[in-house]
């Protein structure tokens, strides 16, 4: 089964619409990465100063693939990345990755309304 990571962005509030528009300058660049799966960029709404990236893989070696190769240059400023934008530095002033199995998973019927 796939693998999800969910990177912990402590994001101060000065740095949240810096790190949306970083993200969004990004638009694309993972989607087409062998072993991605999906993305989500999750804003907090109240009580917490953490955003949480949500990405889900085909497997470990699929991320660190991502890892070792977009994701790094996206982040040394070839991409627009949190510390790419004319070394303006992060918009992130810690930053904690949680990996987990996915174990069970469900979608939505053919037909559900949502």
């Amino acid at each position: 089964m796939s693998i999800v990571k969910i990177n912990v962005l402590t994001v101060p509030s000065e740095q949240r619409e810096e790190l949306e528009r970083r993200f969004a300058s990004r638009a694309g660049a993972v989607e087409s990465s062998d072993g991605f799966e999906w993305f989500e960029l999750l804003r907090p709404v109240e009580g917490t100063d953490r955003y949480l990236v949500y990405t889900r893989w085909r497997d470990e070696a699929a991320f660190q693939a991502w890892m070792s190769g977009p994701m790094k240059a996206a982040h040394q400023g070839g991409g627009g990345g949190r510390t790419g934008g004319g070394g303006r530095g992060p918009a992130a002033s810690d930053s904690t990755v949680w990996t987990f199995e996915v174990v069970q998973q469900a979608a939505p019927k053919p037909g559900a309304e949502g």
